[in-house]
């Protein structure tokens, strides 16, 4: 037969010598409808590339702590028109099985603006094929007609009440990569045991039902519907309640510079920043429409600091404006900048904003809440690879902190509970720039975020203060938290392991370190195996987390460092913070010793020679 003609490739396919993967070669060529990932498969057969093809197509995608995540390219470990089906299948099957009215209350569907020509695959058409799975079962489908930021699909679900949604995303990495982002009916990202069951029941319905390719069923089902409109309003009236100072908004001379990554989120910042009296921030003109190739910046990710910032920095020097908001791709982030009094740019990191963010969401409550308010049953979060600045502002002013695992559907899902049992919670973060203000999603938020520093920078500038300042006087107030976060990379997995099963036997079978070069270690837990050596009963209050590597030091002078395994790239990371108590203000010493500390760490723990580890280029 012709080269396109299935039973030629089955011939071909049974010649691997490898039963496996002809079985996977035949489903593969027999179930997908997209022509550019079917040649792909092909051509690799047709050129006796097994280890490939067994690369790509004898694996399947699993749910790490943001979904499903990989790059985009044909194969079973790939994100794909057929994997997109596979597991939206799954979850209709296992949505069905929890939820009684399913049909009727929905499922809302969004995506970025991510795409790969060669694969013919982009987050829009990826939703449409998701979109489709569910509509042909007959499933209300709540489907954004534009591209969204992230925040607003757990949002929606909550609005309107659907059972889950799923927003198409990879946020802020590299371009060649997309993913699947599940959340559960209370806007939250799913955790364990959804990820499992739901993993189960992709495995138990892998080909593909009969209306499942029929991507026009969003443009022509009755059963769909455009959330958009309804969601956007919701969505500002809801961020007004966050915004204190709507006068003082209006007439500041302050301006701002906005720049989305290539992403999603111009327009809604821009409408966010009306939301709250200002005028619209400058957004840097060649990276505020949707560009797939993300071409004027080398990775994506705001996190990278004054390198990746350098358009809109220069567009803030010309235009006279002293700070800086950049959102990520997907809206979800948000890295902050401002020029200081000698003309340089401080980019603050994630956990400096978040002791600005804690200080400004507490006092702005304790200002307008009612006399009676109970301050024990104010909440602020923040995930355990975080700095503990939250800590220290809560042990003065009297609210409740509380951690979690990393990976902000940890923090969804505890503060959905939280707010179940009457609590209020004002603010919670993670250290790679994710911010929560307020509690109207149940995930970090970017939009929100950039609009409330937006205010904050305000205000305080009407005291003569800039926000570099503030955060100084912060740290006076509750005692210097010092941090530094870094990686390195490591695409080979075993390596991974075997760093970490060093430490677990390091002074011998089950023994971890007892110091790191002259550094004395006074604790460790490790969140891989639930071992705590500062509890009693020497078990982890977190939650196990069998799947990923992650050991946390605490040390004799007070530092506090956390190496882990990326949930969502090949890297491993590494965590570092000294906290000094009020009053312990010689910030120039503490630096040293930190950086001092963190060399002690990579040299003994890491090793980044004799395991091949690359340095985060700065």
């Amino acid at each position: 037969g012709a080269p396109g003609d299935v039973n030629s490739n089955v011939l071909v396919a049974r010649s691997t010598g490898d039963a496996q993967l002809d079985k996977a070669v035949w489903q593969w060529l027999s179930w997908d409808k997209n022509q550019k990932t079917k040649e792909q498969i092909e051509s690799l057969l047709q050129n006796g590339k097994h280890k490939e093809l067994r690369d790509r197509l004898c694996c399947r995608l699993t749910f790490g702590t943001a979904g499903l995540r990989s790059a985009m390219g044909a194969g079973f470990c790939y994100i794909n028109d057929l994997t997109i089906i596979q597991s939206t299948q799954g979850i209709y099957k296992y949505l069905e099985r929890n939820f009684s009215d399913f049909k009727q209350r929905g499922f809302v569907v969004g995506y970025d603006t991510r795409g790969q020509v060669t694969s013919n695959c982009s987050s829009k058409k990826l939703a449409k094929l998701t979109a489709a799975v569910l509509l042909a079962k007959d499933v209300h489908v709540y489907f954004f007609s534009t591209y969204v930021p992230t925040p607003f699909v757990p949002y929606a679900v909550r609005q309107l009440g659907a059972v889950a949604g799923v927003m198409i995303t990879a946020s802020h990495n590299r371009k060649e990569d997309n993913g699947y982002k599940v959340y559960w009916e209370n806007g939250a990202q799913i955790t364990s045991p959804h990820d499992k069951e739901i993993i189960k029941c992709i495995e138990e319905c892998v080909e593909p039902w009969n209306g499942s390719w029929n991507e026009n069923l969003v443009d022509t089902s009755p059963l769909r519907q455009d959330p958009l409109k309804k969601i956007c309003d919701s969505y500002v009236e809801d961020l007004t309640k966050i915004c204190y100072h709507r006068e003082l908004n209006m007439q500041t001379s302050l301006k701002f510079v906005h720049t989305s990554f290539h992403g999603v989120g111009h327009d809604y910042v821009q409408l966010a920043f009306r939301a709250f009296g200002f005028q619209p921030p400058i957004p840097v003109p060649e990276q505020k429409d949707p560009d797939p190739d993300f071409s004027t910046v080398k990775c994506p990710n705001p996190e990278e600091g004054e390198s990746v910032l350098e358009l809109s920095l220069r567009l803030a020097e010309k235009e006279g404006a002293r700070v800086v908001v950049a959102t990520d791709p997907d809206a979800d982030r948000l890295a902050v900048a401002e020029q200081q009094e000698n003309g340089c740019w401080k980019v603050f990191t994630g956990n400096e904003l978040a002791g600005l963010f804690g200080w400004w969401m507490f006092s702005r409550w304790k200002e307008s809440c009612s006399q009676d308010a109970d301050m024990r049953n104010v909440y602020m979060l923040a995930t355990t690879v975080s700095s503990k600045i939250l800590r220290a502002i809560a042990l003065k002013e009297g609210f409740q902190f509380e951690e979690t695992l990393p990976g902000f559907k940890w923090i969804g899902n505890r503060v959905k509970n939280l707010l179940d049992d009457g609590k209020e919670v004002l603010f919670a973060f993670e250290e790679s720039i994710g911010f929560m203000c307020g509690t109207s999603v149940l995930e970090k938020d970017g939009v929100s975020a950039a609009v409330v520093i937006a205010e904050m920078a305000t205000y305080l500038q009407g005291q003569s203060l800039t926000l570099a300042q503030k955060l100084l006087d912060i740290y006076e107030t509750y005692g210097y938290h010092i941090s530094k976060t870094s990686y390195f990379l490591c695409y080979d997995p075993p390596t991974i392991k075997r760093i970490f099963e060093r430490l677990r036997n390091f002074d011998g079978p089950q023994s971890y370190p007892k110091c790191c070069g002259i550094y004395n270690i006074l604790h460790v837990r490790d969140i891989t195996t639930g071992y705590d050596s500062s509890q009693l009963n020497k078990k982890s209050v977190l939650p196990l987390s069998k799947s990923s590597q992650m050991i946390t030091f605490t040390f004799q002078n007070g530092c506090v460092a956390t190496l882990r395994s990326s949930g969502t790239e090949p890297k491993i990371k590494y965590y570092a913070e000294m906290c000094a108590l009020p009053g312990h203000s010689d910030r120039s010493v503490l630096e040293e010793e930190l950086q001092k500390l963190i060399e002690a760490l990579i040299e003994n723990f890491l090793e980044p020679d004799r395991n091949g580890l690359t340095w985060r280029s700065a």
